[in-house]
């Protein structure tokens, strides 16, 4: 891979015209008529770096979204891809699965913690989440708990836009627009220890984390014989990258274990090295019932995802089919074979380069330099995140914690900026997030950061 190889935009002799012509015939994730008012298409891609198609140059610190985990061009994975199209590009998933997937399968055993053996395949984030939350109901089915079916989440997370999913998720923008929603999901607040919506200081631990807490209690005021899971990404992205205190992951898995509930980590963005380890389980400790992945397992290749279960779990769906009807789910696309050779090479790449490794050093330089930006500029707040997936939370005084006023639109005014400057990251009015390539060397880290700081800096002098 070289990100200085030679670019070729498409032959488009009107970018302009071909842009106006074809705009109105495709949705994207952004609101239409504003975003046809400057869009972005991007028309090739190496190592860390985009290229539109007039040919300037973007600097890939979000990873896509989170899913291009070794790097653009990857030459490995697409090898890999291309020698099992040769072979068999497609098998039948009613009647049964393919060598690649098994593959996977057992490749995926030996690199999640404890006994996370057994895996479904999906294709996407929602789907995986949404598999999770059909488990849990199915499970405590099979247990004998039909009346197990409520779901636990938290707001301000993120969880897929299919309805199960969306249902768990925890943002009113997102939502609201669909409701009504499914019945039996449940939210709490999430562990913001910045912002705790108890109003509480952290302190080491004598907060009494009521974060946690009040996450057993709900579960006791619901009825434990009523709820059947606790769905929480490990660090919670859309409110800011919230990474949660020490103490808080396992403290759910033992409100797990005393209430019989199943504890479901959407890994969809943090694993396949993300924070430092192949899976926040393991950055945290914590080993779920259920581990759901995605986005950064085919490197963007393919989509794939995956749902992994503990060997426990996964015995309650074995047994006469007269009595038990096995896990009953299933999409068109799972298991697909070139999807799972991408996953298979993704990995071994991230183990044979030590890419975690990478993701913790080049995590390091990215949390000292955010800390840099802190010291010579007094509106960043607060730096969270852990491994190569951190945000910096904008604030208009330090001291008080309080924020820039919503007309300002801050932290989406210096993101558009470091866009204009090449410089591609997550932003939101209040807080920018990175989420660069676990390939990313300590030269690109700084060259990220450097766009940034010019980035900050205009529109700081623009606020006054």
């Amino acid at each position: 891979m070289s990100e200085s190889a030679p670019f070729s935009p498409p032959l488009i002799t009107d970018a302009q015209s071909a842009e106006e012509q074809y705009l109105r015939q495709i949705f994207v994730r952004d609101q239409m008529a504003e975003w046809s008012k400057d869009p972005l298409i991007m028309a090739k891609a190496d190592g860390v770096c985009y290229w539109d198609i007039h040919g300037k140059r973007y600097l890939d610190a979000l990873s896509g979204i989170y899913v291009v985990s070794v790097g653009h061009n990857n030459r490995r994975v697409i090898e890999a891809m291309k020698q099992q199209l040769d072979t068999l590009h497609f098998s039948p998933p009613m009647h049964g699965t393919n060598p690649v997937a098994v593959r996977l399968a057992n490749l995926l055993a030996d690199v999640t913690p404890g006994d996370l053996n057994t895996t479904k395949f999906e294709c996407g984030g929602a789907e995986v989440t949404e598999a999770a939350i059909k488990l849990a109901r199915q499970y405590h089915r099979l247990q004998g708990n039909p009346g197990k079916y409520k779901i636990i989440s938290r707001y301000q997370s993120w969880h897929g836009s299919t309805m199960g999913s969306l249902a768990a998720s925890g943002l009113k923008s997102r939502k609201t627009v669909n409701e009504p929603l499914p019945a039996g999901f449940l939210h709490v607040f999430p562990p913001t220890c910045y912002r705790c919506p108890y109003g509480k200081e952290y302190n080491g631990g004598q907060c009494g984390l009521t974060c946690a807490s009040m996450i057993e209690q709900t579960i006791d005021m619901e009825d434990p014989a009523t709820v059947a899971a606790i769905m929480v990404e490990p660090i919670g992205h859309t409110g800011g990258v919230i990474d949660p205190p020490e103490e808080y992951l396992p403290l759910l898995r033992e409100y797990c274990d005393k209430h019989n509930v199943l504890l479901i980590f959407d890994e969809v963005i943090t694993g396949a090295g993300r924070t430092g380890r192949m899976f926040a389980a393991e950055t945290f400790g914590v080993t779920p019932d259920v581990l759901c992945t995605g986005k950064g397992l085919s490197g963007g290749f393919v989509p794939i995802s995956a749902m992994i279960v503990r060997g426990p779990i996964a015995d309650a769906f074995w047994g006469p089919i007269e009595t038990n009807p096995g896990f009953v789910e299933g999409h068109t696309n799972e298991g697909h074979p070139v999807a799972c050779a991408a996953a298979i090479a993704v990995i071994q790449e991230i183990l044979e380069r030590d890419l975690c490794g990478n993701s913790r050093t080049q995590g390091a330089r990215l949390r000292a330099g955010f800390e840099r930006l802190a010291e010579r500029y007094g509106c960043i707040g607060d730096i969270r995140g852990k491994g190569l997936f951190q945000a910096i939370e904008f604030v208009q005084d330090r001291a008080t914690k309080t924020a820039f006023p919503k007309a300002t639109n801050f932290g989406v005014r210096v993101g558009r900026r470091a866009l204009q400057h090449g410089l591609l990251c997550r932003f939101d009015p209040n807080w920018i997030a990175f989420g660069p390539p676990l390939v990313s060397t300590a030269e690109q880290i700084d060259e990220m950061l450097a766009v940034l700081e010019q980035s900050l800096v205009e529109i700081l002098n623009e606020v006054g």
